[in-house]
């Protein structure tokens, strides 16, 4: 079953602007069925995870481009790090046509390095992630914060959730990371994941996780870096007047899935998350993801941060888009309650709007401030 992505429409756009797309992701987020689905018809694809075509193009490559070099879709390209090169050689030569290649690729970490050097202001990148909240059935958007947006789930291709991601963890270890990096410790690097699932939403603090799995602060610094590169967590910077103290001051880590982060934490059932230690943190990263994922789908140019004073109040999301910043305090509690709402009252800065994201009912609380149900919130 497909369902409909917000990305489409983005596609659509680059399809006539850019002479290559290129859509990436985390694998499983449904880039390969959203290019067959809206181009299939006027589109070869080309799935470079078949090793005959590897071969073939190996073999002779003047002769692959020569067959493969207009309205082509070429999946998995990744794999192919040295088709970048013929693909601008080929665009070069018909600087007006648009739309002549679509690449996707699981991750941006190989991608991202040879579209530096190769495709530099020839390409338009689309980041695909897991479905958003709003683009699922209705039916499973209940479970949404403990089961996540990854389209073979949410079309009920697994009955058992821990199934899918258990086979998804061990296919991102033991083929995604041996493409990336060496890492000879794989238990090492996995035991880093669940200990960063276990403090999402948490400032990242490398020197606690070393003394937990023995590995270096400089080596679990490139893990990071790995897991940001495939689109499996990312890191959310604090906010400040000056542009610099963010990039030098401590982020916070989510999971772009929520499915995934309740895997990684042991969280199977919805009575487990609602008891657990970590119902405030799940629900947090379902509301800061989900707005990513908006802004990554829609192409927008927003930017998000979190803020803590010297005081250390806390705002949990701040959205900044050009002049405009918004922020966003997050509370997993079905019952609103006045203190929500103290630390956006007492800070001066000029937020266009207010919002505090709960479980509960849509209500103003004070002159400025809304309260605001997840539900709401999530439908953008």
């Amino acid at each position: 079953m497909y369902y409909n992505r917000l990305a489409e429409r983005l596609l659509g756009e680059y399809i006539s602007q850019f002479r290559v797309v290129g859509v990436m992701g985390p694998r499983q987020s449904g880039k390969s069925t959203l290019v067959k689905q809206l181009l299939g018809d006027r589109y070869v694809y080309v799935n470079f995870d078949n090793i005959e075509l590897r071969n073939l193009y190996y073999t002779d490559p003047v002769a692959f481009m020569r067959k493969y070099n207009q309205h082509v879709i070429f999946d998995e390209v990744q794999q192919m790090p040295d088709i970048f090169q013929r693909i601008k050689e080929i665009v070069d030569n018909n600087p007006e046509e648009r739309g002549q290649f679509v690449l996707t690729g699981s991750g941006q970490f190989l991608l991202s390095k040879n579209i530096s050097e190769s495709l530099a202001g020839r390409i338009g990148l689309i980041s695909l992630l897991p479905m958003q909240y709003k683009e699922g059935p209705k039916s499973l958007q209940e479970t949404f914060v403990i089961n996540g947006g990854f389209p073979e789930l949410l079309s009920g291709s697994f009955k058992q959730t821990h199934n899918f991601f258990n086979a998804y963890v061990n296919t991102y270890v033991q083929k995604d990371l041996r493409q990336m990096l060496n890492i000879v410790d794989i238990n090492a690097f996995t035991l880093m994941l669940k200990l960063l699932a276990a403090r999402v939403g948490q400032q990242l603090n490398l020197s606690d996780i070393a003394k937990e799995t023995g590995i270096t602060v400089s080596t679990l610094s490139k893990w990071v870096s790995v897991l940001e590169a495939s689109f499996i967590i990312f890191l959310l910077k604090p906010f400040y007047a000056n542009i610099g103290k963010r990039l030098v001051k401590t982020p916070k880590v989510y999971f772009y899935d929520n499915g995934l982060l309740a895997f990684l934490t042991g969280i199977k059932t919805m009575e487990q998350w609602q008891d657990g230690v970590l119902y405030g943190a799940l629900f947090e990263n379902l509301i800061i993801s989900e707005t990513l994922k908006n802004i990554y789908h829609n192409g927008d140019t927003a930017n998000l941060w979190y803020l803590r004073t010297s005081h250390g109040d806390e705002i949990d999301l701040i959205v900044e888009d050009g002049q405009k910043v918004s922020c966003v305090e997050i509370k997993a509690s079905v019952t609103y309650k006045p203190v929500f709402h103290k630390t956006i009252e007492k800070l001066s800065l000029p937020f266009i709007e207010k919002n505090i994201v709960y479980q509960g009912d849509t209500q103003e609380v004070i002159t400025g401030v809304t309260a605001k149900n997840y539900k709401e919130y999530l439908d953008f």
